[in-house]
């Protein structure tokens, strides 16, 4: 396979790779011979920072200054200042502490994160080893989505490799500090990624969201002060701790650090995980990919992931990958879940699909989730039977309107998305539909 090398430049890391111009930061070890091991990941100097950090004494505010710093954002979705977030946990606390990684990864076109764990677990495990050393944590869970069992037995590897090396369990490197990690299956429910259904699913409970406040931070995994994180997120900890929180920042651009995972999907020539600087422009991540497939035109991109607001062709086509950019633009980065249309995609179909999404796995726990997801599905099921009215377009955005912040977590804003998005900028589409009993691209 092909090598990377990294250099430093006037005291500047300088990544250099020869993966299309991606830049490796979370997936380093993708270029080596057995890029999941741990003697690859040790030859790249994994697990230096934890050791280097733990037998220093390395004081908890220096570290979570760094990551400040980096400008590190939440790549779950949410996009929340990470630096912030570590900061929230109480520094004082007599009692157990908890860490948890959110590998729950269920939203259509989001495929980045099992390629963390398949291809380099070992820099997730240092990350979340390092993330406890600074809060306190005593124990950590990753919990994986439960359709990646070949993935889930990967990382189970991977920790049976750390422990036995001695960068996990009692005193770790001769101190008084002790973290132990362990995995946790899920089975397959998106509204487990949500980071509060997630720790209930943890605590053997139906997985569904709490009300918040308390945040985790404060009341979180049986009770106790809890950081979660997404795995891309804790994967970057160690890099940050090697070069830099500054060096990381210099990666992206203001507001939108370091390197990002791009989930790419649909109708490309090379749909696959592309890991690149934040600011990259559209284009270059488009033609990363091989471009649109079969010689066609594009339509359009959902950027984030289902949850993100869809965005035409005319929209995206000189737009920047990265948090402020995309929003500039009409959407945002969400998950980072991109995922491409060509001209010959019918939206109002699109929109069944993803309203069906949505619909299946509301967890039923808010009354306007439960029941506007279904209403919403079966409207535009109607429509797609050549049963559809004019004023269903109208009454979807009144219900999607009414579904949106009315709901405990944010499934029900992600719901309301879609629909609102898809109406906005393909209305002619939808008329049409409803005119003439038929798709106008297809003719079905």
């Amino acid at each position: 396979m092909a090598k990377t090398s990294s250099a430093t430049v006037n005291n500047k890391p300088v990544v250099k790779t020869d993966l299309a111009g991606q830049t490796l930061v979370t997936l380093r070890t993708l270029t080596e011979e057995n890029p999941a091991s741990l003697a690859t990941y040790e030859k790249l100097g994994g697990y230096a920072q934890l050791k280097r950090l733990v037998a220093e004494k390395v004081k908890a505010p220096d570290i979570i200054s760094q990551v400040k710093v980096s400008n590190l954002r939440g790549r779950g979705g949410a996009g929340f200042p990470t630096g912030l977030k570590w900061s929230f946990m109480p520094r004082y606390y007599d009692g157990t502490k908890y860490l948890v990684c959110n590998t729950d990864e269920g939203e259509p076109g989001t495929f980045k994160d099992r390629d963390i764990i398949r291809y380099n677990p070992h820099q997730l495990i240092e990350g979340m080893a390092i993330a406890a050393y600074t809060l306190g944590a005593r124990v950590g869970y990753n919990y994986i989505h439960g359709e990646i069992w070949q993935d889930y037995e990967i990382f189970e590897a991977a920790l049976a490799e750390a422990r036995e090396a001695g960068y996990l369990g009692e005193n770790l490197f001769g101190t008084e500090f002790s973290f132990d990690l362990y995995a946790v299956h899920g089975y397959g429910a998106y509204i487990c990624g949500e980071e509060t259904a997630l720790i209930e699913s943890i605590e053997g409970k139906k997985g569904q969201p709490r009300f918040k406040p308390p945040f985790p931070a404060s009341y979180g995994v049986f009770g106790k002060p809890t950081n979660v994180n997404n795995t891309e997120s804790y994967a970057s900890i160690p890099w940050i701790m090697q070069h830099g929180g500054q060096a990381f920042a210099d990666l992206g651009v203001p507001n939108s650090g370091g390197s990002k995972l791009f989930s790419v999907s649909g109708h490309v020539e090379k749909p696959g995980n592309y890991e690149i600087k934040m600011g990259t422009p559209f284009k270059d991540l488009l033609e990363m990919a091989g471009g649109i497939w079969k010689g066609r035109k594009l339509k359009a991109v959902i950027p984030g992931g289902p949850s993100t607001a869809v965005m035409p062709a005319s929209a995206i086509e000189n737009a920047t990958m990265d948090y402020d950019g995309l929003s500039k633009a009409g959407s945002s980065l969400g998950a980072g879940s991109m995922i491409v249309m060509d001209e010959t995609t019918c939206m109002v179909k699109a929109l069944k699909r993803l309203s069906y999404f949505f619909y299946e796995e509301s967890c039923g726990q808010c009354t306007p989730c439960r029941e506007g997801t279904g209403w919403v599905y079966r409207i535009i099921e109607r429509i797609v039977d050549g049963k559809g009215k004019m004023e269903d377009l109208d009454l979807l955005t009144d219900l999607s309107n009414n579904i949106s912040g009315r709901t405990i977590c944010a499934l029900g804003d992600a719901a309301a998305t879609p629909v609102l998005s898809f109406i906005k900028h393909f209305r002619p589409e939808f008329e049409y539909y409803i005119q003439h009993g038929k798709s106008m691209v297809d003719g079905r």
